[in-house]
């Protein structure tokens, strides 16, 4: 899990001090002067922020005394796109950026920042809601992989892909109905969209990319695990670039 800090104190000096809170839960009702300054914090930096009720945080609580605030904090800091996008220019590279439309197991985000890394990406982007966060779990699956592959969390997954268009970055959305990935130029800048374990790339994300790829298969079933298939479509970019 990520690491959970509670209590108002502990809560509004883990904002202060600049640690990425990914969400934060707050009594709902609740709207005396602290509690004010902790939400406000919160808006400062985007954080999700979810008003639950008293047995809710109860629930979440692990010490018993989380004074109606309760903030889960990555176990790793985020990158900005920006880190991304030096990391490929320092390594003198076209860009292999992964974006992750709502990867919501942890244990499928560490395994494709793992592949990110192994294949030669320069970082991953996610977004901030419905989707998994650098949990310590993430970080475990990796393999290591998060100490050298920047991870960049976006408030507006559509527009990150438009402002990455301007950079000369083409996207390619992993989909089924897709062009054979054999058959679609992988070359170049490059963006690879995978979605989410249950319903894939989402439509209006979609509809942002430049093509569809989609893997060849041959069994019963009618699709792939979400990890396994980041695997596949990103060493078919990177057997592109070695033979371009």
């Amino acid at each position: 899990m990520s690491e959970q800090i509670e209590g108002r104190n502990a809560v509004l000096e883990a904002f202060r001090s600049g640690k990425s809170v990914d969400k934060l839960f707050l009594l709902d009702g609740c709207q005396d002067g602290p509690v004010r300054t902790i939400a406000r914090e919160a808006r400062k930096k985007d954080t999700i922020v979810t008003y639950v009720s008293r047995e809710r945080l109860d629930q979440l609580s692990q010490t018993g005394a989380h004074q109606g605030v309760i903030a889960q904090v990555a176990a790793y800091e985020y990158a900005s796109v920006e880190d991304i996008l030096a990391k490929a220019a320092e390594k003198g590279e076209p860009p292999f950026i992964f974006i992750l439309d709502n990867i919501e197991d942890p244990h499928n985000l560490g395994a494709i920042i793992r592949t990110a890394n192994l294949a030669g990406a320069h970082g991953v982007i996610i977004p901030k809601r419905h989707a998994a966060g650098l949990t310590s779990t993430v970080a475990k699956t990796s393999a290591g992989a998060l100490m050298y592959t920047p991870v960049a969390k976006v408030t507006n997954l559509g527009r990150t892909i438009d402002e990455l268009k301007k950079e000369g970055i083409w996207f390619v959305c992993a989909d089924m109905g897709g062009e054979t990935m054999y058959r679609v130029n992988l070359t170049g800048p490059i963006g690879l969209v995978v979605g989410n374990e249950g319903e894939g790339v989402s439509r209006l994300i979609r509809e942002k990319c430049d093509f569809t790829a989609s893997i060849p298969m041959k069994g019963d079933i009618d699709s792939l695990n979400a990890s396994v298939a980041a695997g596949v479509l990103a060493y078919e970019i990177v057997r592109q670039r070695l033979n371009a």
